[in-house]
């Protein structure tokens, strides 16, 4: 059964700023949204509405050992359970950000850019590679939760 269309929202959360991703209806590919001062739950869950979201999936900071037990993780825990109320009844996932913001600074840096000189973009370019990981770890017709 093949999943049904919708976009999808990926948030990086930080204690300054919130980078905020979203996927295209077809779930092929995570663009940039918005950086949002934190803590900005009630901004993401209008960007629900706006996008007309069908899932969020929120970055949990994990070790490279697979520990998600960190002042960060509980962070992310807290935040994505305040925004989960404001967001229904589009369900809210925590999902491993495990690399996202290296990545995010290789890619900025590749492109250029200096990911000092870039912080409110690092925020979005880690949302959108939290994003399109999610996305490629779904086979085709693959359902993601929230379906």
């Amino acid at each position: 059964m093949r999943a049904r269309p919708g976009v999808v929202l990926a948030v990086d959360v930080g204690t300054v700023r919130v980078g905020v991703a979203a996927s295209d209806p077809d779930r092929v590919l995570a663009s940039p949204v918005e950086t949002v001062p934190a803590p900005g739950q009630a901004r993401v869950a209008e960007l629900v509405r706006e996008r007309a979201a069908v899932l969020v999936v929120v970055g949990l900071p994990t070790s490279l050992s697979g520990r998600s037990r960190s002042a960060s993780a509980d962070m992310a825990r807290g935040w994505a359970e305040v925004l989960a109320p404001l967001a229904a009844p589009v369900p809210v996932e925590l999902v491993d950000e495990r690399l996202t913001t290296v990545t995010a600074a290789a890619s900025l840096r590749a492109a250029g850019r200096s990911a000092r000189r870039a912080r409110s973009v690092i925020d979005q370019a880690a949302a959108v590679a939290l994003l399109q990981g999610v996305l490629e770890r779904r086979l085709p017709g693959e359902e993601i939760p929230g379906d």
